[in-house]
Parts: structure tokens; sequence; C-alpha cells
């Protein structure tokens, strides 16, 4: 898949995800398989620029390209200064939101409060693609409310107004997260336009991944929660796919490796402090679903610094390799298992642990 000069390594995508998304975390997807990441949520209001956590997260110092900001915003000139902001910053694809179900942003008629606005839809996209020289995207979902879905006409607009490719997530911004996804909906955007359409929604696992795609046509999927503490599903996905079989679980000790690695790049990235505060939800993610992880998140959220937070990582990897090689699951399949099929259940428990870690 394409987006504007840029040749993806595949149409595996990260979902940005407020929280979640920063660099370590990208780069960590990246590196297991994922062809495309996109940035936290950036505000477009320049009064917010100044703080600590804006400006971490326009930091891309050594990360694999192609390096892609996600703005949001109402204004049409406020998005494309924006725009502007981020490309003299490193950014080389400026994604626009308007996907976003939360209140705090709807409030503000940003995200996906703005689909209701078709008007403001055009005007915001047409002032962005006008303000850089690099490719544009937007993320949105497939309408205000089941009465009132417009994907199709805001596709439409989109691709009017150049815009590089589009995601979708399956369900309205009524819908917030729960419900069935709406993939005929996105087959049905994926008919109406020329530019790639990269579908969103509760993929899950490889199966689902492979059956998301046969069923919109889509160009590429793009994974936010079930990549929360399985980074490596990307490679999991792109296996089956090229395949049609699942990979083993992956060695217990690489998965130690892997998660030190990120708490490292952790703890540089948000200093020591925060570093500490903020692993905890990813590494609460890690052990859903695995024995001992209620103890371990317990012993994880009493550490105050990154040496006693690693030790407890590595105590806990200790005692899943005394159990086995690699690590296991509750209801993961592996290659050639009778449950091949099955799909893997713990991406929203990763949600909810994450949740209260974060509380």
């Amino acid at each position: 898949m394409r987006i504007g000069p840029h040749a993806l390594p595949n149409a595996l995508a990260v979902a940005p995800m407020a929280g979640v998304t920063d660099r370590p975390f990208r780069q960590l997807c990246k590196r297991l398989g994922a062809g495309y990441a996109v940035s936290e949520m950036v505000a477009s209001n320049p009064a917010l620029r100044g703080t600590a956590k804006s400006l971490r997260r326009i930091e891309h110092a050594g990360e694999i390209a192609p390096v892609a900001v996600q703005i949001a915003g109402a204004d049409p000139a406020s998005m494309a200064d924006a725009a502007r902001y981020n490309v003299e910053r490193g950014a080389q694809i400026i994604d626009i939101n308007m996907g976003c179900p939360a209140k705090k942003v709807c409030n503000v008629a940003a995200g996906s409060a703005l689909l209701s606005d078709e008007p403001r839809v055009a005007s915001i996209l047409a002032a962005v693609v006008a303000a850089v020289d690099v490719p544009v995207t937007l993320k949105i979902r497939t309408g205000p409310s089941p009465a009132g879905r417009n994907a199709v006409r805001i596709a439409r607009i989109a691709e009017e107004a150049g815009i590089a490719a589009l995601a979708i997530h399956g369900r309205t911004r009524a819908c917030a997260f729960t419900g069935a996804v709406e993939y005929a909906t996105i087959a049905e955007v994926k008919r109406s336009v020329g530019i790639p359409v990269i579908a969103n929604g509760d993929i899950d696992s490889p199966e689902r991944a492979k059956a998301v795609l046969d069923a919109t046509g889509a160009d590429g999927i793009m994974i936010g929660r079930a990549a929360q503490g399985r980074p490596w599903i990307f490679r999991e996905i792109a296996h089956y796919l090229a395949t049609g079989r699942r990979l083993l679980p992956p060695p217990v000790e690489e998965i130690r490796a892997l998660v030190v690695l990120h708490l490292h790049d952790h703890y540089s990235f948000h200093g020591a402090e925060a570093g500490v505060r903020t692993a905890r939800k990813h590494l609460g993610w890690y052990a859903a679903g695995l024995d001992g992880g209620a103890a371990f998140r317990r012993a994880m959220n009493a550490c105050e610094t990154p040496a006693t937070q690693l030790c407890v990582v590595n105590d806990f990897f200790d005692r899943l390799a005394g159990q086995g090689d690699r690590l296991i699951e509750a209801s993961t399949p592996v290659e050639g298992g009778a449950d091949a099929g099955a799909q893997v259940p713990r991406a929203h428990a990763r949600q909810r642990v994450g949740e209260a870690l974060a509380a």
C-alpha cells in the first residue's frame, strides 16, 4: 500500500491511541511487523503546544519512517497551521482526526463531531491539504449515529479534497466502542472512492484480519486495542495472511527482551518518574491472560523506580520461563492446532486492565 510517495512495507497499521501510541510504542510495533503507525492526537490549539505532553508528542528523533502525526481541531485555519507546524518538526504525513468519540474532543466540535457538519469537513480538508506538501490522510467513523451514517459522502468529499488515504472505524460516533462493527459500510466506502481505504474496528486476531480484508475489500487494516500488550500481533497477522497458518506462540525469553527494551525506551522518553507511572498500563496489558498476572500487577504497581519495576518484570518472566519455553495465553491457538480458527479474546481484557491502572 502507498500513501503518497511512501511505499509501506505492508498494509498493517497501528491506530492512533491517546496515552498509548507514543514514540516508544510505535517503534516497537514497527519492529514487530506493523508497516505504518500514527502518533497520538495533537491538538491544533497553539496555546497547548508548549506543554510537556504536547512537546513529547512531536518528538520523532530516530523514528522509523514514515512519520505520521494526527492533528485534531475544528477550525480550518488552525488545522492548517497545525499541519505546517508539525511538518516543520518532522511529520512526513499529516492525519486528520474525525473519528474520536471522546466527549472532551466532541464537545469542542472536533473529532467525530465534525461528521455532522459536512461543509466544515470539506473546508478543513481543503485547508490542510493546501497548507502542506506532504500527504494528508483522514480517520473517520461511519457517521454521527446509526440513523445518520454518511461515511460514503465524507469519503467522496475527502477524495475530492486531495486526501491520500482514509481510515474508517466501523462504528458511528454515538456507538463509541460498543456494538457490531459495520464492515459492510466500510466495503461501500471502498467501492465509492479510488484512494486507499484502511479498515479499523475489533480486528483482534489473524483470522479476523483476513475476514475483514475479504469482507471489505480494504487496502489495509488498522489495529488499536488488540495491540495493547500484544504488539507482536502484527507479525502474527502478516504470517497468517501469507501462509494461512498461525505462528507458534512467541518464546518467553523473546517477550522478556522486548518488554525490557520497551521499558528502557519508555523511561528514556518520558523520564524516570513519569515513565514508571505510565508504563504500568503497558505492563498490565502484557500480563493480561498470563499465569500470575494479577500478582504481577500488584507488585508492579508498588514500584516507584525503573530498577524496581524491571526487577519485578524479570521475576515474572522467570516464573513464566519455568513453566515452558513459549508464552501461553488462555485461548491462544497455535499453528496446526484444532482451534486454529479461534479468535484471541484478550484485547478488551487488556483495555480494562489498562484503564484501571491508569486511573
